[in-house]
C-alpha cells in the first residue's frame, strides 16, 4: 500500500496445517435475492470465514482439482453464489464491514483503512478551540502501542505462541494519542465510533446471544460498531508486527509465516467451538456469530517468492502457481480441521459456515503486471498545482494508491477537482513490467478519473461528504502503484479480479446444494447471518438504508 501525507515518494507496504501445531491442535450489479424473511429454524451458530484474496475462479480451480477436499464438501452441502462481487473500493476495511453492516462505504462511511476527514482535528489535539479541521484517520497497525510485537504492546509472556493469551478488547492496545480528534467533544475517534452504523454483532448482542471475531489488527476493533461493545470475544494479533522466528520481517513477507500467524486465530475459532473463550481459560459457550481472517492466500498472491516457491499464478493467470496452491491447502486443511471440532462437539445440525473473502486480488496474470511509482504522479500535480497558485498548500493532502488511486486534496473546489482531474488524464506514468523493462503508460496508468462531485457520485454519496476521496482513478488491468518489487498483485480498486470472490454458504438452514448464477453482493452475509439465526435483518442500519437483501438459501 502506497500512503502518503501530505507529499513524499512513494512508499511500500507490503507446508499445510501441519506446519504450525497450537495448543496441541493442528493449526456491483444490482443484486437478486429473496426478501428478508427471518427464522431458519435449526441455526444456532453462523460460523463467518473470510479467505481474503480467495476469487471465486480459485475455488473452482481446487474443488475441480480436489473433489473430496473439506472445500469441495462445503460446496457440496450448501449453496455456492458464482457472481458474487465485494464493494468498491475493495479494501480489508470495507470488505469486512461490508460483510458484518450490510452496507457499502457510502452509508458506512469506511472507504479504507487509512483515509483523510475534512472535518476531524489531528491526532494528539487536547485543545481544540481554532484548530484547522483536516486529518489523516489511519487504522492500521500504526495505531498499535506496540506495532512490532504481536500483542501489540500487551506484553505478553512466550510470545509468539503466548498470543492466546491476548486481551478480548484490543481498544485498550490501541495508543490514543494516534487517533483523529473530534471538534465537538475534543476526543480521539477510535475505529468503532467513526463507522455510521451498527453490526451484526451488536444486534446479535442485543438479543442476549454470544459473539465472538478474530481479524489482524486491534484497528478491527471497529466491528465492536458504534456501541463499542458488539464483540464480546474479539482476538487480533498484529500481523504487520516482527515475526519471530523468521528473517522475513512481518508475518506477512513470507509465506510460512502468514499461514503460523493464521494457525493462531484458527486455534481460537477452534477454543470458541468448544465452548471456550479464544484463550481456553473461561468456558462461555459457543458463540452465535464468530469466526477469522485468514491472510495466507491473499499473501501467496502478492509475494513473487516466498520459501522457495513462485507466487502468484502460472502465465494465463487461471492456475495457481505452487506458493498459491500451498496456500489454498493450508486453508482447506483449516476448514477441515473446523468442519471435524462441530462435528465432534455435536453440533453439525446447529451451525452455518459462511465462506468469503474481503476482497480478491489483481492481476492474476503476471504478464499483466505494471509496477507505477505513485510519487512522482504526486509530485508533478503538486507541482503543476503550484506554479499557478504560488504560496498555496500542496494540492495532494493525502493520498492511499494500491490498485486504485485516491486523492485527499486541501482544496476541494470544482477548479481544483478539475486541475487535478485534467492533470491526471494527460499526464504520462512511468512504469516497469514484471521483468523489469520500463514502460510509459498514458493517463497516469488510468482508465477514468472521477473527482469533486464525480467522486462522491461515483462512491453514491453526497457532494461535500468529508469522507471520500475527492479523486478517485480507476486503473489500467495490471496497473499497481508502488515504487518496488515486493508485491505482484494488490486490491483496492474495481478490477473483476479484485471484486469476484468466492461466497458459500453451507450447514444447518441451507436445504440442499445448489449453484446460484446471480450477481450478488458480500453486503449480504450480513442480513443473512441474522435470517439464519432468526434475528431481524432490518434491525441493521445499512439493511435498511441499502435495502440489502438476505442471500436466496432456499
Amino acid at each position: 500500500m502506497s500512503r502518503i501525507f501530505p507529499r513524499s515518494a512513494a512508499a511500500v507496504t507490503t507446508g499445510l496445517l501441519a506446519a504450525a501445531v497450537i495448543g496441541g491442535v493442528a493449526a456491483a450489479g444490482p443484486a437478486t435475492a429473496t426478501d428478508n424473511r427471518h427464522g431458519h429454524g435449526s441455526t444456532r451458530h453462523v460460523l463467518l470465514l473470510s479467505v481474503d484474496g480467495l476469487h471465486q475462479a480459485d475455488l473452482e480451480w481446487y474443488v475441480a482439482q480436489y473433489p473430496d477436499s473439506a472445500l469441495a464438501r462445503l460446496v457440496r452441502r450448501g449453496t455456492e453464489f458464482t457472481r458474487a462481487q465485494t464493494p468498491v473500493p475493495s479494501d480489508s476495511f470495507p470488505g469486512l464491514i461490508a460483510q458484518v453492516t450490510g452496507g457499502n462505504p457510502a452509508t458506512t462511511g469506511i472507504y479504507y483503512d487509512d483515509t483523510y476527514n475534512s472535518q476531524l482535528l489531528p491526532a494528539g489535539t487536547t485543545s481544540c478551540a481554532g484548530v484547522k479541521a483536516g486529518t489523516e484517520v489511519n487504522y492500521t497497525e500504526g495505531l498499535d502501542r506496540d506495532p512490532t510485537s504481536i500483542d501489540a504492546g500487551a506484553h505478553l509472556p512466550g510470545l509468539p505462541g503466548g498470543i492466546l493469551a491476548l486481551t478480548a478488547t484490543p481498544q485498550t492496545l490501541i495508543n490514543p494519542a494516534l487517533l483523529p480528534v473530534d471538534p465537538t467533544t475534543c476526543m480521539p475517534v477510535y475505529p468503532h465510533s467513526y463507522l455510521k452504523v451498527n453490526t451484526v454483532f451488536e444486534v446479535a448482542r442485543a438479543a442476549g446471544l454470544r459473539t465472538a471475531w478474530s481479524d489482524k489488527h486491534p484497528a478491527y476493533e471497529i466491528v465492536n460498531g458504534p456501541s463499542g461493545t458488539g464483540v464480546q470475544d474479539l482476538f487480533t494479533p498484529e500481523i504487520n508486527s516482527t515475526a519471530i522466528g523468521f528473517a522475513s520481517g512481518d508475518w506477512t513477507k513470507d509465506n510460512a509465516a502468514t499461514q503460523q500467524y493464521d494457525s493462531y486465530k484458527l486455534q481460537a475459532v477452534l477454543n470458541e467451538i468448544d465452548g471456550y473463550d479464544h484463550s481456553r481459560t473461561t468456558k462461555v459457550g459457543t458463540p452465535a456469530i464468530f469466526g477469522m481472517n485468514f491472510q495466507t492466500v491473499s499473501t501467496a498472491e502478492k509475494l513473487p517468492r516466498s520459501d522457495g516457491l513462485t507466487g502468484g499464478y502460472l502465465p494465463g493467470g487461471v492456475t495457481p502457481g505452487p506458493l498459491l496452491a500451498r496456500a489454498l491447502g493450508y486453508v482447506d486443511a483449516s476448514v477441515a480441521t473446523i468442519v471435524e471440532e462441530i462435528q465432534r462437539r455435536g453440533l453439525t445440525g446447529s451451525t452455518t459456515v459462511i465462506l468469503s473473502a474481503k476482497h480478491g486480488q489483481s492481476p492474476t496474470d503476471p504478464a499483466d503486471l505494471t509496477r507505477v511509482a505513485d510519487g512522482p504522479i504526486i509530485d508533478g500535480l503538486n507541482a503543476a498545482w503550484a506554479a499557478g497558485h504560488p504560496g498555496a498548500a500542496p494540492l495532494v493532502a493525502f493520498a492511499v494508491d494500491d490498485d486504485v488511486l485516491q486523492f485527499w486534496l486541501s482544496d476541494t473546489s470544482a477548479a481544483a477537482t478539475a486541475f487535478a482531474r485534467t492533470f491526471l488524464l494527460t499526464h504520462p506514468a512511468a512504469g516497469k513490467t514484471i521483468d523489469g523493462t520500463p514502460t510509459t503508460l498514458p493517463a497516469s496508468g488510468l482508465t477514468a478519473v472521477y473527482a469533486g462531485d464525480g467522486a462522491a457520485a461515483f462512491f453514491g454519496t453526497r457532494p461535500g461528504d468529508p469522507r471520500h476521496p475527492d479523486v478517485v482513478g480507476v486503473v489500467t488491468h495490471g496497473v499497481v502503484f508502488t515504487g518496488g518489487t515486493g508485491k505482484i498483485a494488490e486490491h483496492g480498486g474495481s478490477d473483476p479480479q479484485d471484486r469476484d470472490v468466492a461466497l458459500v454458504v453451507s450447514g444447518a438452514g441451507v436445504e440442499h446444494h445448489e449453484v446460484d448464477g446471480h450477481r450478488v453482493e458480500t453486503t449480504q452475509i450480513a442480513p443473512t447471518i441474522l435470517a439464519l439465526l432468526g434475528l431481524d435483518p432490518d434491525a441493521l442500519r445499512a439493511v435498511r438504508i441499502e435495502h440489502t437483501r438476505a442471500l436466496p438459501l432456499r
